[in-house]
């Protein structure tokens, strides 16, 4: 039943959903926790980036549906744990305050990329490292999962930056309250059209691969990266996202409530 393509395609989308759904979990029941509760996070949930570290070496000489498996499951340990240390405040930049309100053009870039800096380099390091680790083995699903990963994420933060119709902040943590600053709201930008080009090419590619090929990772691949171009497309598009994953998050605790209502 695995080697379906359209069994990978679903396995794709659910652990989209489920991968996403447990890091908010996660960092907003640490809002709740105290001024240590994000670090907390981070540090407990390291097994997991060992994890992938520990499948990406599995997978290497494995070819065939279980080397696709697990390949695509040690690049979303690897970019889950990364992308929580994130969330949780722990592995931002150097900027942990608001965008300047006379803050423009060049000005307004510095300060958007000093606000994320090392998280962009633990992602840059990583991706390098991946591919060193993966360079001439057989299997290097981890690698191009981890990359579909980076630039669609890379593309949807200059979207976001340069400005885009719907941005939803509400899943945003306290460690990153001072995000949204850098965002902008209009209608739509000179990236955007370019960003969802280049994604519908991607799938177009890894379609064809596994068409040529019958290889199960491609069907993880083109699965994963109509998600990354889903993802774009509802930053124009008015569709209710969020309940995806509302359902799935922790009640704030009271005295949490009380604060954030002004009690």
């Amino acid at each position: 039943m695995l080697t379906s393509p359209w069994v990978a395609a679903l396995a794709a989308l659910f652990l989209w959903w489920f991968c996403t759904g447990a890091i908010l979990f996660v960092v907003k029941r640490a809002d709740g926790d105290g001024p240590d509760g994000h670090v907390w996070a981070s540090l407990l949930s390291m097994p997991i980036l060992f994890a992938g570290v520990v499948g990406l070496k599995m997978s290497l000489d494995q070819n065939g549906t279980a080397g696709a498996y697990i390949g695509f499951l040690a690049a979303l340990a690897i970019w889950g744990w990364i992308e929580l240390s994130f969330l949780s405040g722990l592995v931002t930049g150097p900027n942990r305050g608001p965008c300047p309100a006379a803050a423009d053009g060049w000005e307004r870039f510095r300060a958007a990329v000093s606000a994320i800096a090392y998280h962009e380099g633990l992602l840059v390091f990583a991706l390098l490292a991946i591919w060193g680790i993966s360079y001439g083995a057989e299997n290097q699903l981890t690698f191009w999962t981890f990359a579909v990963l980076f630039f669609a994420r890379v593309s949807a933060k200059l979207n976001l930056f340069l400005g885009v119709p719907r941005i939803n902040t509400e899943f945003l943590p306290r460690p990153l309250a001072h995000i949204p600053s850098y965002f902008r709201i209009r209608k739509l930008n000179w990236m955007f059209p370019i960003s969802v080009t280049l994604l519908t090419l991607a799938v177009a590619c890894w379609l064809e691969r596994l068409y040529a090929t019958g290889d199960i990772g491609f069907s993880l691949l083109a699965a994963f990266t109509a998600l990354a171009l889903l993802e774009h497309w509802l930053m124009v598009l008015p569709l209710p996202d969020a309940k995806l994953w509302r359902w799935m998050l922790p009640a704030p605790k009271e005295d949490q409530v009380r604060i954030e209502d002004g009690f």
